[in-house]
């Protein structure tokens, strides 16, 4: 408990917020994929709220493009299983459902300036510390959404939060449960332990013939062959095909006038602001009056960023002189938005209320893009010319190569006729081979076809990568076959070595513990010394892990020591004394110290709490599934 109250005690809210604005990408993320009539087909109801059928399909593909991308570039999509997907996604749309009515039912709701606010606050939507527009309209293209559907989504997400932090920054702890907790931190045990591996163990033992055949007739299953498959294949290589493709000047320049005809200018106001905060303990006629008075400087000749540094209450904007970064028409709500296009450049507004307070508004400068100039695009010109030429001959290839593979007997004729070189692989199993081909799961999948096998047949096309496509065909199907005992005594040897080996050791520290529980002295055990260390704080890094682990969980001893008898992750075992649990001097923990630790264990019981209610909402919720 103690160390998961050390790796959980930063950021433990933050980790939850993102946790569900992934959940909420990954429910919600995808627009219009599909086409569904807006009649009822709903998978499940929530209360006789409908979760829709396009809600589960949105959900599902982004969930599936998502572990898609996990996977890396071969992924496989036939690997993923769709029931699962499917159920997982229902599920977390039920959960999140349940939620947002929970939190609506507790009256909580957030403003369209505020949500503005945290758009605009977004690190992923800034571009060296300022919000961007373009930024933020690129990153919600990524994320298949609209500023329609990410405004809607983090509303919910906020509604959601909301109700988490109140059970988050609500929850407390007694004194005594601190006091207790940093007593079992700073406690330190005095231990002893003796390990013993199996060498010399292994030295005695003696495996006979008939022990060795009865262990072999007993698990035949065990020393099999594996199956395996030798191929051969021919590949198309995109990256090989650029040697082929040709710039063509005339094109380049059909492309750059195609790029002038779709340009439209576009006018960014950039913008900085005063913000006087209306708070509970700042009403909204002392916020303008202040305002009011800051305005006046302004009006005297005061500098506009120097009065932003030290007068505004927005944190995120005061140390940059109120700069809020550059905005396009439609990026902002409300008087805001309204307030800025009423400004000509360098014009200071009066101030604005919204849902934060007052604002005081300066245009600093207007800007409009420029058109492209054809050299200043060329070799981005090229490269678009190249990769879609080399793309168009790639799909070409792959066809063809699908056409004579489909009709040919071997690959003879399509090597011939794409003039490539029919290239091989060492023999692999069902588990995949130890190189980049014979691991693929396609390649794989394909190559113990039985199909393939039986008839000799060629296989489809596979695709390796966006760039790499291959036809395989079989070139020898090696069938798994019995090992004989000659073949596997020396594994079969070492196999009842081991085994043997480690119950002499297990016998002989059972032994040696059973004796020292009825108070024997300890003593050396078969060249072995025990290991004493005195004082050991859980945070010791000194001591070996596992026997730290095992020191720890053992009882405070009642009489001379408390013992125990682990087996290590190397196959060894150690007997393990704890002699003395020594009670910390607490005199030196500070008041800071105290409510850190205070915190931390009201975070967590806030975080059980709050998962408590969870599952109560889930429970009462009337749910109905399809």
């Amino acid at each position: 408990m103690l160390q998961n109250i050390r790796d959980n005690s930063q950021g433990i809210v933050a980790k939850i917020i993102v946790g569900l604005i992934i959940v909420t990408f990954a429910l919600f993320g995808v627009e219009s994929l599909v086409s569904l009539s807006s009649g009822s087909n709903a998978p499940a109801t929530v209360n006789g709220v409908e979760i829709s059928e396009r809600d589960l399909l949105q959900g599902a593909d982004l969930q599936r493009r998502q572990l898609l991308a996990q996977m890396g570039e071969n992924a496989d999509p036939t690997l993923l299983d769709d029931n699962l997907i499917n159920k997982a996604t229902l599920d977390n749309l039920i959960q999140q459902e349940v939620l947002l009515q929970s939190a609506v039912n507790q009256d909580m709701a957030i403003s369209d300036q505020m949500l503005d606010q945290i758009i605009i606050n977004t690190q992923d939507f800034q571009v060296d510390g300022v919000f961007n527009p373009d930024q933020y309209q690129a990153v919600l293209r990524n994320a298949g959404l609209t500023p329609m559907m990410y405004k809607d989504l983090l509303r919910k997400e906020s509604l959601i939060d909301y109700e988490r932090s109140g059970y988050m920054l609500s929850a407390f702890v007694l004194d005594s449960d601190v006091e207790n907790i940093i007593k079992l931190d700073r406690e330190t045990r005095d231990m002893a332990y003796l390990k013993v591996g199996l060498s010399d163990y292994l030295a005695g033992v003696s495996i006979s013939a008939a022990e060795l055949s009865a262990y072999y007739d007993a698990h035949l299953q065990d020393f099999m062959t594996e199956e395996q498959v030798a191929i051969e294949y021919l590949l198309v290589n995109k990256a090989d095909l650029l040697k082929e493709v040709n710039i063509d000047e005339s094109e380049l320049q059909a492309q750059f006038d195609q790029l002038k005809a779709v340009f439209k200018s576009e006018e960014q106001r950039r913008v900085a602001h005063i913000m006087v905060e209306v708070s509970d303990t700042v009403d909204d006629e002392a916020a303008l009056a202040k305002a009011q008075a800051i305005e006046q400087k302004l009006a005297a000749g005061e500098d506009f960023a120097a009065l932003a540094q030290t007068e505004s209450d927005d944190p995120g904007s005061a140390a940059s002189g109120g700069d809020l970064g550059v905005y396009q028409s439609g990026m902002l709500d409300g008087p805001f938005e309204q307030a800025v296009y009423a400004l000509e450049e360098g014009q200071v507004s009066e101030p604005v209320r919204t849902a934060f307070g007052y604002h005081i508004i300066k245009l600093t400068g207007l800007s409009a893009s420029t058109p492209p100039v054809f050299e200043d695009v060329k070799d981005q010109l090229i490269a678009e010319q190249m990769e879609n030429k080399v793309e168009q001959l790639y799909v070409e290839r792959v066809g063809q190569l699908t056409d004579l593979s489909f009709s040919a007997g071997d690959l003879q004729e399509p090597a011939a006729e794409l003039e490539l070189s029919i290239m091989e692989a060492k023999p692999f199993s069902r588990q995949g081979g130890d190189d980049e081909l014979t691991s693929n799961p396609r390649v794989i999948r394909a190559a113990f076809n039985e199909e393939l096998i039986r008839d000799g047949l060629n296989s489809d096309p596979i695709e390796l990568d966006a760039g790499r496509t291959l036809v395989l065909r079989i070139k020898q199907h090696i069938r798994p076959r019995q090992l004989t005992e000659e073949e596997v005594a020396s594994q079969i040897t070492e196999i009842l070595s081991q085994q043997k080996a480690g119950e002499a050791l297990q016998a002989s520290l059972s032994a040696e513990l059973e004796k020292l529980e009825q108070g024997a002295e300890r003593t050396s055990v078969n060249g072995a010394e025990w290991q004493v260390a005195e004082a050991v704080a859980r945070t010791d890094r000194t001591q070996p892990v596992e026997i730290m682990l095992a020191a720890f969980k053992m009882p405070k001893p009642d009489a001379s020591a408390s013992y125990d008898l682990i087996t290590l992750q190397d196959g060894s075992k150690a007997l393990v004394a704890v002699t003395a649990v020594n009670a910390p001097d607490l005199s030196d923990v500070t008041a800071e110290e105290r409510e850190g630790m205070l915190n931390v264990l009201a975070q967590r019981a806030g975080q059980f709490d709050y998962q408590a209610m969870i599952e109560a909402r889930k429970a009462a919720a009337e749910v109905e599934r399809l």
